[in-house]
C-alpha cells in the first residue's frame, strides 16, 4: 500500500539546542523526511516566542478599551489581525496533518513556553467553537502525539509511585487541549529518567522514537473536515458574556 506524504509539525520546547530533548526532534525530523513527508518546525526557544496572552496578540482591535481575549480572537478571525507570530503558528498549525509536542516535563507539566504557545495559537474561531469539540472538535480526522522527558525514574511514575501515572499529568494538554480540538492523540511517548540514561540508552530510545513518528504518519488523515468558516457554525456573539 502507498503511503501519502503527510504535513508534519513539530513544536519543540526545550532552551538548550545540545539537549536530549532536541536529539529526539532531529531524530523524528530525519526519519519522517527520508520518507517523504513533509515536515515544519516550531522550536519556541529559538524563536524567542512570547509565551504572555495581552493586547499585542492583535494587530486591531474589537474593543480598544477593554480586553475579552475571545471577543479580541473572534475579531481577530474574522479581520486577520492577529500578530504576526500568532498568524505564523496558526498557519503551521492548520496545514499539519500530524502535530508533535517535544518537551521536557518541568513542576508536572510543559515549560511556560509550551503553555503560551497553547493559549494563544488555539484561538477561538480557528482551534474551537461553542458546541464542537473532542469527537466534533474541528481538527477532528488528524493525529498528535506527546513525546516527553523525565527527570524522575519509571517507578516515580508509576500507580503507586509519588508522581503517579504520567498520562495523569499530562492529561491538560493531551484531553483539555488537543482532544478537546478533535485530534486524535497517540499515547504519549516518554523518556523516563533522561539524565541518568546511558549514551545507549539514549541512542536506543531515539530509534523507536523515529519508528513511532514513522508508525504515526501512516494513520489515515481527513483535513476536509476543519469547516471553511468555523464562526459560521456558532451565534454571533457567543463569548459577548465573557469571563
Amino acid at each position: 500500500m502507498t503511503i501519502q506524504n503527510r504535513n508534519i509539525l513539530i513544536v519543540t520546547a526545550h532552551p538548550e539546542q545540545r539537549s536530549f530533548n532536541h536529539a529526539l526532534t532531529e531524530s523524528a525530523t530525519s526519519a519522517l523526511r527520508a520518507a517523504g513527508h513533509d515536515v515544519v518546525l516550531s522550536d519556541l526557544y529559538a524563536e524567542n516566542f512570547d509565551a504572555s496572552s495581552g493586547p499585542g496578540d492583535f494587530t486591531a482591535r474589537a474593543d480598544a478599551y477593554h480586553l475579552h481575549y475571545q471577543n479580541e480572537q473572534t475579531n481577530a478571525v474574522r479581520t486577520k489581525s492577529f500578530a504576526p507570530d500568532i498568524a505564523r503558528e496558526q498557519a503551521k498549525l492548520a496545514a499539519a496533518d500530524v502535530v508533535i509536542f517535544q518537551f521536557p516535563l518541568w513542576w508536572g507539566g510543559p515549560p511556560a513556553i509550551l503553555k503560551g504557545w497553547l493559549d494563544r495559537v488555539l484561538a477561538y474561531g480557528f482551534a474551537y467553537v461553542d458546541g464542537y469539540r473532542f469527537d466534533t472538535g474541528l481538527f477532528r480526522g488528524r493525529h498528535a502525539i506527546l513525546s516527553v522527558t523525565t527527570g524522575g525514574t519509571p517507578a516515580r511514575f508509576s500507580d503507586d509511585g509519588v508522581y503517579g501515572p504520567i498520562e495523569q499529568l499530562l492529561r491538560p494538554i493531551k484531553r483539555g487541549a488537543l482532544e478537546y480540538m478533535g485530534f486524535e492523540v497517540a499515547p504519549s511517548f516518554v523518556c523516563y529518567g533522561a539524565p541518568r540514561m546511558s549514551e545507549e540508552d539514549r541512542q536506543a530510545h531515539l530509534s523507536l522514537w523515529a519508528k513511532q513518528v514513522l508508525e504515526i504518519a501512516r494513520l489515515p488523515i481527513d483535513r476536509s473536515l476543519y469547516p471553511a468558516d468555523p464562526l459560521s457554525l456558532v451565534e454571533d456573539g457567543a463569548w459577548a458574556r465573557g469571563r
